[in-house]
């Protein structure tokens, strides 16, 4: 069965992609390459111990900008022409920094919202009706201290939230409109960690922005000291609380959320949280990398930062009622991962 990742080298692409190609499905990748690299399907042969010919059999990429219409439209349509019409979709593609959506807000709802509409487009021109949206916890905004489920209300803080929140407001709207469609919209909280292998694993370009590859590059010595933005947010020791996941936990997510919907016989409209349901601080994160690498995190703790969100818990539990899926890595095994990544490839893929 052939299936549409968009995103597909990115960091939960690239896991996504390995189990998805590990459970039979044969893929077709389109994404700009603009923050990822096209050694991550060098990397995944390998760990799959594909030979070239089986791989380029299994995988199709193809190199393009959400934002282009008609190029979205030839792949349908070239796909079709050789019998091996897209089944389904994983739309992952995506600007993703809260930082950065705050002043780059133009190119984020132009990349996250018209590159969906772009893709639905096609999807309806070609009638495939299965979809599943990489959304994100962001949409709930401020959030009061306990977990968050998926009834809680929306109140995205930033424009990267609010982008998300807009394309899953269109996906109700086009279920409402034609209940064929089956869409998951999964909410995940705090991706972290890497494949066990070290070969794929997260490699943002430029200064990171997210916690666990800021706390990475310091221990590496490639940053001096971490900033730990604010310590008098309503927690434990004053510092954000987050739910991470491990990125194999979110894939593993993906892959159930891709074969629920292809195996019903009636439209579905899903939306889920995929966290852990335990919620660390950042001093509890530090605390746990230090043991893994042996030796102490220098930081600092400087002001919070524009459109953080103190804590933020997901209640997983609708997800493990209707996907039977629940994440199994704790928190040591995220830090472990993530700096056998580090170790591995000081400079990322490059």
């Amino acid at each position: 069965m052939n299936l549409l990742i968009t995103g597909g080298t990115g960091f939960i692409g690239s896991h996504t992609c390995l189990l998805l190609l590990e459970r039979g499905y044969d893929l077709v990748i389109y994404d700009s390459f603009i923050n990822s690299s096209q050694k991550v399907l060098g990397r995944l042969r390998n760990i799959l111990n594909f030979n070239n010919d089986y791989f380029d059999k299994r995988v199709s990429v193809i190199k393009g900008d959400m934002r282009d219409k008609e190029k979205l439209r030839e792949l349908f349509s070239s796909f079709q022409l050789k019998g091996k019409s897209i089944k389904g979709v994983l739309h992952l593609a995506g600007l993703k920094s809260i930082s950065d959506s705050i002043i780059n807000p133009l190119e984020y709802w132009d990349v996250n919202l018209s590159g969906t509409k772009n893709l639905l487009s096609s999807m309806i021109e070609f009638d495939c009706k299965t979809l599943l949206f990489s959304s994100s916890a962001t949409i709930y905004g401020s959030t009061p201290i306990g977990k968050i489920n998926e009834d809680h209300f929306i109140n995205p803080i930033n424009p990267y939230g609010k982008t998300k929140a807009a394309v899953e407001n269109l996906l109700t709207d086009l279920y409402q409109s034609d209940d064929k469609w089956s869409i998951a919209c999964l909410r995940y909280f705090n991706p972290v960690g890497a494949h066990s292998s070290g070969l794929i694993g997260e490699d943002p370009l430029g200064i990171p922005n997210n916690l666990f590859p800021l706390i990475s590059n310091v221990a590496a010595g490639r940053i001096e000291k971490l900033k730990v933005f604010g310590s008098d947010w309503p927690t434990t020791d004053g510092t954000g609380i987050r739910d991470y996941i491990h990125v194999n936990d979110l894939a593993e997510g993906h892959c159930d959320a891709i074969k629920y919907l292809l195996e019903r016989k009636k439209g579905h409209l899903l939306k889920l949280n995929l966290g852990t349901g335990r919620g660390h601080t950042v001093l509890e994160v530090i605390s746990t990398f230090n043991k893994v690498i042996g030796s102490l995190i220098p930081y600092e703790i400087v002001d919070r930062r524009s459109g953080d969100n103190g804590i933020s818990i997901a209640d997983p539990s609708l997800a493990k009622n209707i996907l039977g899926w629940e994440a199994k890595n704790s928190l040591f095994d995220m830090c472990r991962d993530s700096w056998n990544w580090q170790k591995n490839n000081p400079e990322g893929y490059y």
